[in-house]
């Protein structure tokens, strides 16, 4: 639809600068005086506080690559094995000790988050039997909040903290 009387020298002027708008890759703005873990009464720094991504990310790796191994001597040509033996030893090493063999290799473990989690009340067995179930799809882990847990952590009430 067009009108008849638009005049070009009465259209405002809009400038913008690309700070105005961030970006998608920026986030939203972040309180400097904050840190991962800050909320829930965990240190900045050391033993304690929040694992970074890239401890967690090396970890899984080394739990991934452990996993295939094995299911490489023992099932050589299924596709499916490495994923099952990966939840089993998430399951039972988190379940039982609190890390798995990536993660005591870069210095993190999983406990228990002050959080309103309908787990919270579980056994902490079954709480890791979630977090792993939910790790192994992949994309709950992906989705992080400002304590740097994923959907899976937050839904058994779990965290990722240094040693």
């Amino acid at each position: 639809m067009t009108h008849s009387n638009d005049d070009p020298s009465e259209v405002m002027s809009v400038s913008l600068e690309r700070s105005d708008v961030g970006g998608w890759l920026n986030g939203p703005p972040v309180d400097e005086s904050s840190w991962p873990g800050k909320r829930l009464g965990l240190p900045q720094n050391g033993s304690g506080s929040v694992a970074s991504l890239g401890r967690r990310a090396l970890g899984l790796l080394i739990d991934w690559i452990a996993c295939s191994v094995i299911a490489q001597v023992f099932w050589q040509d299924s596709t499916t094995a490495p994923l099952i033996v990966f939840i089993v030893e998430q399951v039972l090493l988190v379940g039982l000790f609190g890390t798995s063999l990536g993660h005591r290799a870069v210095g993190v473990h999983v406990a228990a988050a002050p959080s309103s989690s309908v787990l919270t009340r579980q056994p902490f067995f079954v709480r890791a039997a979630v977090r792993s179930l939910l790790l192994s799809l992949f994309i709950p882990a992906a989705v992080m909040d400002t304590d740097l847990r994923g959907l899976n952590d937050r839904a058994a009430g779990l965290i990722v903290l240094r040693r």
